[in-house]
């Protein structure tokens, strides 16, 4: 069996590129978490890497407990990592001071939560909450300005026939796309959305999603969406997937044109190789081959097999990936 290629680091930066200087809008090294309840340790993220590009649009993925959610608690600035480096538009979430964090929280990201209600304040109209960003932010200072920038989002999310209802006379759809425009509002370099479509059905959800994609494309936004949801993958570039506190591969998709002059989308999965030379290998791989313990790996001009250790061993260049024979990776 053939594993998948690797992907480049998702977390590698130049050593010498100052955070937010022509590098990754947002930038993740060796980022741990722990949380300490009653004398009990528990790692939600265990060295995580993850690099997104300014004006790209991800979906991180993965099972309940993969720790996709504290990774996004940490780039809102709601939380700090125990551990390891997390860069975001140029600042840096482990030393910013609660100054800092202010204005990052207000003006350099923009959030949408799971809830629907838990987004909009129910005594303010639509268009009052996209409003509201500006007036506390004091972006923009002029009442007629701050009225153009509202409709021109109402507009780009399609609601702006909504712009006079309160959040309890909208559709959950509605409520989602009018709280994109005020996460966008200021005009934020990064947009997060915490699982998104979560309370949504499914042709919704997609009317939420295509939102979010029409938000990236139109303003430039970075995007990052957290979400367990499959249905994701066919909105977004990028998906990586996290899997015990840690990226382990990444689906990159991309359009071509056959012979016929037919556009056709192609997916592409990678197992996301770390600095030391880990990778995690697909689930249904291990459990297509019953891989257990301690694996055989083959070294061949343009790529790496994998055998069961049980397995006789193959050409002579075959290696046993526990560590004895001196090869430079483990398989996980």
């Amino acid at each position: 069996m053939t594993a998948p290629a690797a992907a480049p680091r998702t977390g590698t930066r130049p050593r010498d590129a100052a955070p937010g200087d022509q590098g990754p809008e947002i930038w993740c090294e060796d980022l741990v978490r722990v949380f300490s309840t009653e004398g009990v340790e528990v790692q939600a993220l265990q060295g995580l890497n993850l690099r997104v590009d300014a004006g790209d649009l991800v979906a991180v993925v993965g099972a309940s407990g993969s720790g996709k959610s504290t990774l996004l608690t940490i780039l809102s600035g709601l939380d700090r990592p125990t551990a390891g480096s997390a860069v975001v538009a140029g600042t840096n979430l482990l030393t910013m001071t609660a100054a800092r964090r202010k204005h990052y929280q207000r003006d350099v990201v923009g959030f949408v939560w799971q809830q629907t209600g838990r987004n909009l304040l129910p005594y303010l109209t639509a268009a009052e909450n996209v409003a509201l960003p500006l007036v506390v932010a004091r972006t923009v200072r002029r009442e007629r300005d701050r009225e153009a920038r509202v409709a021109e989002l109402l507009e780009l999310m399609d609601v702006a026939d909504c712009r006079d209802r309160l959040p309890r006379e909208l559709s959950g759809g509605q409520q989602q796309r009018v709280a994109i425009a005020a996460a966008v509002a200021n005009r934020p370099r990064v947009l997060l959305a915490d699982e998104p479509t979560g309370e949504l059905d499914e042709a919704t959800s997609a009317q939420v999603l295509e939102a979010i994609r029409h938000v990236n494309r139109e303003l430039g936004t970075t995007t990052l969406i957290v979400t367990h949801d499959p249905s994701v993958a066919e909105h977004v570039r990028r998906t990586v997937q996290i899997r015990d506190g840690r990226t382990s591969t990444e689906v990159l998709r991309r359009s071509t044109v056959d012979e016929h002059g037919r556009e056709q989308l192609v997916a592409e999965e990678f197992a996301v190789l770390d600095k030391v030379g880990r990778l995690q290998l697909p689930r249904e791989f291990v459990e297509s081959l019953d891989l257990r313990d301690r694996v055989r790996l083959g070294l061949e001009p343009d790529h790496v097999s994998v055998w069961p250790d049980a397995s006789p061993p193959a050409a002579p260049g075959a290696h046993d990936a526990s560590g004895t024979s001196g090869t430079s990776g483990d398989a996980r």
